[in-house]
C-alpha cells in the first residue's frame, strides 16, 4: 500500500509541475494541443479499438450489464466523435484570463478579478473511456493538468487513449504529464489519489452511486460531485399524450446507459386510466419493463402487456435503472409529483408535460419548475438534452447535481476560479 502511495504522489508531483507549464502557456498553444489530441485519436484508431476489444470481452466474460458495456464499447463513430469534440473545444472563447470585475478603489488602486485554472484536476470514473479524451481536453483548455483514474474494466482502452493524447500534447510543445493517467487496476491507487490535499486541486468522480459516495465521504482533496440519475417525467392531467409519449420514449429508451435518461413516469391520476395503457403499450413495444403501482399493473392488463409488468417495491422508486426499465406511479396532482421527486430524484434532471397554452396546464409548469430541486428542469422536453453540447458548453466533465462550486452539466468554466490582480502607484493602508 506504501508503495502505491507513492507511485500516486509520483504521477501527482509530476503533474502539478505540468499544470505550472500549462497554465502559462498561451490560448494559441493550447488550443493547437487539442488539435493534435483529436488527430492522434484518429491516427491511433486500430490500437485503440484492438485494446477496447480485451476490455469488451473481459466485460462479457465477468457479465457486465448491457447498460456498462454500451458505455465501455468504442467504434470507429465513437472515437470521431471524441476527436470532433476536441476540436470543438479548440473553438472555444478561452476561459482563462477573463476579466469578471474590473473597478477602481476609492485610493486609486486598479482592481480585477480575473479568472485562472484551478491547477491539477484528479478524475475518478467507471467504465466510460470517452471520459478520458473530454476530460483531458477540458483541463487543457481551462489551463489545468490532468489525473485520469479510470475504471479497471476499461483500462486497456483508457491507457491507449492516453498514449495517443500525450504523444500529442508533446507535439505542440506542452509536457506529456499534462495528461497523467494511474495505469495500476489496485484500488487502493483511487483512495491515494483522493488523499493527495495540497497537490491535486480537485477531484471529479463520475459513476455509479458507490464510487460518488466514496469519494465525498473520504477524500480529502475538495469534491465537485457529479450525480446519478434517477430522472422523472411527470404527465399532468392537460398535457398533450402523444406528445407526452413522445418525450418519455426518447427520455427513456434513447440511451439507456446515461445519467439523464427517464428512470420513473409519474402520471396525474385524472388521466390515468385514458393515458396509463397507452403508455403501458408503447413502452412494453419499446422493450422496457415496467415495474408499477397497483394503477399501473391494472393499465398494463388493459392494453395487453401484463408480461412486461412487474409490482414496485419502494426501492424502486429511487433506482437508477441503466436499463430497458421504469417505475410508474400514479400521483394525485403536481403537488404530489414535486414532492415524490423531491424525495426519491437525485437533483439531476426533471420534466413535467403539460398544456402551455391553457391557464391550469401553465400554471402547473410554473409550479413544477420552481418547486423541483434539481439541476435540470424542464417543460415540455426530454431529459435527454442535459449535456455540455446540448447547452453549448461544449465536451462537458460531468453533471453535477450538488450546488457548490457548479451545478448542471460543466465544462470549462468550472474548472477555472479567480484571483484579484491589484495594481497600484505606491498606495499604503493607513
Amino acid at each position: 500500500m506504501i508503495s502505491i502511495e507513492n507511485d500516486v504522489r509520483a504521477i501527482a508531483l509530476a503533474a502539478r509541475d505540468a499544470s505550472r507549464v500549462v497554465a502559462r502557456a498561451s490560448e494559441e498553444v493550447r488550443n493547437r494541443a487539442l488539435l493534435a489530441m483529436a488527430e492522434a485519436l484518429r491516427a491511433h484508431l486500430p490500437a485503440i479499438l484492438e485494446r477496447n476489444a480485451v476490455d469488451m470481452k473481459a466485460g462479457e466474460k465477468a457479465g457486465m450489464s448491457a447498460g456498462m458495456l454500451d458505455r465501455l464499447r468504442l467504434d470507429e463513430d465513437r472515437i470521431d466523435g471524441m476527436a470532433c469534440a476536441l476540436e470543438s473545444l479548440a473553438q472555444l472563447p478561452d476561459p482563462v484570463g477573463r476579466v469578471l470585475e474590473h473597478r477602481t478603489m476609492d485610493d486609486g488602486m486598479d482592481l480585477r478579478r480575473v479568472s485562472v485554472p484551478l491547477g491539477v484536476v484528479a478524475m475518478v470514473y467507471e467504465a466510460r473511456p470517452n471520459v478520458t479524451a473530454d476530460a483531458a481536453g477540458i483541463a487543457l483548455k481551462s489551463g489545468n493538468a490532468c489525473v485520469l483514474r479510470g475504471g479497471s474494466q476499461a483500462l486497456h482502452s483508457n491507457a491507449a487513449i492516453v498514449a495517443a493524447l500525450r504523444e500529442a500534447v508533446v507535439s505542440a510543445g506542452l509536457p506529456a504529464d499534462a495528461v497523467s493517467f494511474i495505469d495500476t487496476p489496485d484500488r487502493g491507487a483511487t483512495d491515494a489519489l483522493m488523499r493527495m490535499r495540497g497537490i491535486v486541486d480537485v477531484l471529479i468522480p463520475r459513476g455509479g452511486a458507490g464510487l460518488i459516495r466514496h469519494c465525498v465521504e473520504y477524500a480529502t482533496v475538495p469534491v465537485i460531485e457529479t450525480g446519478t440519475g434517477n430522472c422523472h417525467v411527470y404527465v399532468h392531467e392537460t398535457a398533450d399524450f402523444n406528445r407526452a409519449i413522445s418525450i418519455l420514449l426518447n427520455a427513456k429508451t434513447q440511451r439507456i446507459s446515461v445519467c439523464n435518461a427517464c428512470e420513473s413516469l409519474l402520471v396525474d391520476g385524472a388521466i390515468a386510466a385514458e393515458f396509463l395503457p397507452q403508455a403501458c403499450k408503447a413502452l412494453a413495444e419499446a422493450g422496457v419493463e415496467i415495474h408499477g403501482d397497483a394503477a399501473t399493473r391494472a393499465a398494463a392488463q388493459k392494453a395487453g402487456v401484463a408480461g412486461n409488468f412487474v409490482d414496485a417495491t419502494d426501492d424502486d422508486w429511487g433506482r437508477e435503472y441503466l436499463a430497458l426499465e421504469i417505475s410508474v406511479k400514479v400521483v394525485s396532482g403536481v403537488e404530489e409529483a414535486i414532492d415524490h421527486i423531491n424525495r426519491y430524484g437525485t437533483k439531476h434532471s426533471e420534466c413535467i408535460v403539460a398544456n402551455e397554452a391553457s391557464v391550469q396546464g401553465a400554471a402547473a409548469i410554473e409550479e413544477f419548475l420552481a418547486g423541483v430541486d434539481a439541476a435540470a428542469v424542464y417543460a415540455n422536453a426530454s431529459t435527454r438534452f442535459t449535456d455540455g453540447g446540448c447547452f453549448g458548453l461544449g465536451a462537458e466533465i460531468g453533471i453535477s447535481t450538488q450546488k457548490l462550486h457548479v451545478r448542471g452539466p460543466f465544462a470549462l468554466e468550472a474548472l477555472t476560479t479567480y484571483k484579484y490582480v491589484v495594481r497600484g502607484t505606491g498606495q499604503v493602508r493607513p
